[in-house]
């Protein structure tokens, strides 16, 4: 018995989280990165460009976003719809 498993990208990965809270009020983008680092231990991408991909299928898919992840800035929390 052969056992084939499809690569996963992080892509993919950012897609299918948004996809799968479509029916929540908002997406916290923390626990998004927070959820791909777990799935991926091995992930390279910066919490910057995670929040990017995240950013961007939420917009695809009409979720809205928290911005919650803390920043070297020290920006404040932000909604977007």
């Amino acid at each position: 018995m052969t056992s084939s498993f499809h690569t996963v990208t992080v892509e993919r990965a950012a897609e299918a989280y948004v996809r799968s809270r479509g029916k929540a009020h908002f997406l916290s983008i923390t626990l998004a990165i927070r959820a791909i680092r777990t799935l991926m231990p091995a992930c390279k991408a910066t919490d910057l460009e995670l929040e990017e991909l995240l950013a961007e299928a939420c917009i695809t898919h009409g979720v809205p976003v928290a911005f919650d992840a803390k920043t070297a800035e020290g920006v404040e929390p932000r909604l977007h719809s």
